[in-house]
């Protein structure tokens, strides 16, 4: 154990908040980290200062970064989507009504965006939390995600995905249908597909703007969390007992092995993040353990050792100098990485 946690205790800085960590996430310019909880707070830290934000009655559902101002945005069962500023102070941006926020999402470009799905509905946002547009699917939303240029938003539901256009103002998606439960949705860094988790232990892909079927199947357990590395050419994915990394070159997926890389201790990976400038991934599993993983060199660095809690939320800063983990037991750790190479 004391081995696993040799960087946790060098460059680390821990909490226990008694609380299931739903989400974390950075702010925009990743001084800060913010960590969504299922007793309906949101805890703030610059990894000396750790700040308690009441942010929803019931839980925190959803959690990301504000698009243009230092804080985050949070999603609640309560209906309400609210603005955390970094001193731990809550404004309430939109509500709507009994429905729960399950998810959002931030966009920081020239033009800023946000989301939020509420049931079958999808609502865009200005960064002051002014509704855009009100976009309708066919049954819950499960998942959302933005393109790298903020042109496109992609939600993820019953029988498929659907692709909107930001910018535009038809109520027609382009539908990507197959028929099964999609869970969530990720878009490849240059736009050439769209992925989802499934229901069943498998993702599904489409070629962008082909719509090409792709299928990726044989996980042990399902995939709750997945992305696409920096240069697109591998889309990192849990659901096993070591980070699954399909290949997007060279005509792949399809076809092609994909690699597997970091098999822990026996336990499934609950958590992956790609780091947000070069080919590495961190990854979470179930019995706490986490590890960082260089896809190149393929070299595996412990970062926690097991024993604290499924973990639940992980994230890099906008550089990648700092990482965020937090489990199902409540605790959370901040890791800094800008002293020193990983």
């Amino acid at each position: 154990m004391a081995d696993l946690d040799q960087l946790l205790t060098a460059r680390g800085k821990t909490m226990d908040f008694g609380a299931h960590v739903i989400a974390a996430a950075f702010d925009r310019d990743g001084g800060h980290a913010g960590f969504g909880l299922g007793d309906g707070s949101v805890r703030v830290t610059d990894g000396d200062v750790w700040l308690k934000a009441s942010a929803h009655p019931g839980a925190v559902l959803a959690l990301c970064a504000h698009p243009t101002r230092p804080g985050f945005v949070s999603g609640g069962d309560d209906g309400r989507l609210n603005f955390i500023g970094l001193d731990g102070g809550v404004t309430q941006m939109a509500a709507f009504g009994t429905r729960w926020v399950e998810h959002v999402a931030g966009f920081a470009g020239k033009a800023p965006l946000l989301a939020a799905s509420v049931g079958k509905t999808l609502h865009l946002l200005n960064a002051a939390g002014e509704t855009l547009r009100s976009l309708a699917h066919p049954s819950t939303v499960s998942g959302i995600a933005f393109d790298a240029k903020g042109k496109r938003i992609a939600a993820a539901h019953y029988n498929g995905a659907s692709l909107w256009f930001t910018a535009s103002t038809s109520d027609t998606p382009r539908r990507l249908e197959w028929k099964g439960s999609h869970l969530g949705v990720a878009i490849h860094p240059a736009g050439e597909a769209l992925v989802t988790a499934m229901q069943e232990n498998a993702l599904h892909g489409w070629s962008l703007p082909e719509g090409k079927h792709m299928r990726m199947s044989g996980y042990p357990a399902k995939t709750e969390s997945f992305g696409f590395t920096r240069s697109g050419r591998w889309l990192a994915t849990g659901g096993a007992d070591a980070v699954v990394l399909w290949p997007f070159f060279g005509g792949g997926p399809m076809g092609k092995a994909p690699l597997e890389l970091g098999a822990g201790d026996g336990g499934f990976v609950k958590r992956i993040a790609c780091h947000p400038e070069h080919e590495i991934v961190a990854a979470g599993f179930d019995s706490g353990l986490t590890l960082i993983i260089d896809i190149p060199k393929e070299r595996v660095l412990p970062v926690c050792g097991p024993g604290r809690g499924a973990v639940s939320a992980l994230c890099w800063s906008a550089t990648g100098a700092h990482l965020a983990l937090g489990t199902a037991d409540g605790f959370a750790a901040l890791i800094d990485f800008s002293t020193g190479r990983i």
